[in-house]
């Protein structure tokens, strides 16, 4: 259990990112298919390159 809340709180702020980002693409979506779909393409092309920036640090963590 305490493996589960560790890794829970190492990855809280990525589990809220993401959880916003899908809030955000179903709030476009209900109000225009369309717009839910680009919102949620333009969040994931966004993650993905702030993935790819954060993996650049030289393991300093």
């Amino acid at each position: 259990m305490k493996k589960v809340v560790r890794g829970l709180a190492r990855n809280l702020s990525g589990i809220v990112i993401l959880a916003g980002a899908v809030l955000v693409t179903i709030g476009a979506g209900m109000i225009y298919l369309p717009a839910g779909f680009l919102a949620g393409g333009g969040l994931a092309i966004a993650g993905g390159v702030l993935s790819v920036w954060g993996e650049d640090n030289g393991g300093d963590q």
